[in-house]
């Protein structure tokens, strides 16, 4: 019991940081919802789909695309592809089809230039972060990104800091990984209590975790992804962070470069928590609107038949 309870502590907190926190690492050595479901959450980057008895069918992630005004002439177009890094299989295999329509995709991943990601991943990470990750896929039944994305396409290109720079970035904001974690933590748990103040969620998850049932917890899970824009407030501070903002500035300096090159189809692939400031800065530094969002189901959260297969 007491293993399950510290395995809900762990999960309950730091489960929102996912999907702002992963990249922030080296790298290691399904069907959609029925048409009646409606989405809970008014966010473009992250929305839990529920059916019409209100129960969870799905965990999404959006593709936004960007475009000057119809006025500018200019043709290129700019697609954010948001993602959580641990998901159903089939979500990665549809990522990997929706790359292969850009010239450039711009993808995260704290590395020193050149770095490949080894195909299938490389095993489990040795980085707490990884670590955090690898232990929610198994505890979820879910796949890890790195395992499954193909980093090898041709049109993929490096946009996020090296390791060097972002201590050093990290240095000047007086920001260390394990500071930045327990205030996710906090965070969470503050936000949780405010939606939540008599704890039923908690006590949800903690039945969940307790009874060993995978979907259930599955589930009580994804609820953790319903307001993704104020994710950011687990690391933004006034002059923003190294884990989001001076991140993202990194990838639009990538950005600008490929456009400059003559680039007409681009992608930028990062977790979704990067999303809400990325679309600030594509509004005010591009001159970029959006356009049109697609959905892609991340977590498949149906009730799945006895002995049915996982994706």
């Amino acid at each position: 019991m007491l293993g399950s309870i510290r395995r809900w502590c762990m999960a309950t907190a730091l489960l929102p940081a996912l999907v702002s926190l992963a990249g922030a690492e080296e790298p290691p050595k399904s069907a959609q919802p029925a048409a009646k479901a409606t989405a809970e959450s008014e966010s473009p980057f992250v929305r839990l789909v529920r059916d019409d008895q209100q129960e969870p069918v799905a965990l999404q992630t959006s593709i936004i695309r960007y475009v000057k005004p119809q006025t500018d002439g200019t043709k290129f177009h700019v697609d954010l592809i948001g993602a959580v890094h641990v998901g159903e299989k089939s979500y990665y295999e549809r990522l990997n089809k929706e790359f292969t329509k850009y010239d450039v995709v711009l993808y995260e991943l704290v590395a020193p230039e050149g770095t490949k990601v080894p195909k299938g991943g490389g095993g489990r990470s040795g980085h707490p972060i990884g670590a955090v990750q690898d232990g929610l896929k198994d505890l979820l039944g879910l796949e890890h990104q790195l395992a499954h994305v193909d980093y090898h396409q041709a049109n993929f290109v490096h946009a996020d800091m090296t390791p060097e720079k972002f201590a050093d970035s990290m240095e000047k904001k007086k920001e260390g990984m394990w500071q930045m974690m327990w205030r996710a933590m906090g965070y969470s748990v503050a936000r949780q209590n405010a939606r939540d103040p008599a704890g039923l969620q908690s006590w949800a998850l903690l039945g969940a975790m307790m009874s060993r049932d995978g979907h259930a917890l599955k589930r009580e899970m994804a609820k953790q992804f319903e307001d993704v824009e104020n994710m950011t407030g687990m690391f933004e501070g006034p002059d923003g962070s190294t884990i989001l903002s001076e991140r993202n500035k990194v990838a639009l300096e990538v950005l600008q470069k490929q456009i400059a090159a003559g680039k007409q189809k681009l992608a930028v692939f990062y977790g979704a928590a990067h999303l809400p400031d990325m679309d600030a800065r594509l509004h005010k530094e591009f001159g970029l609107e959006r356009k049109s969002v697609e959905w892609l189901t991340a977590w498949d959260l149906r009730e799945k038949p006895q002995g049915a297969k996982k994706n």
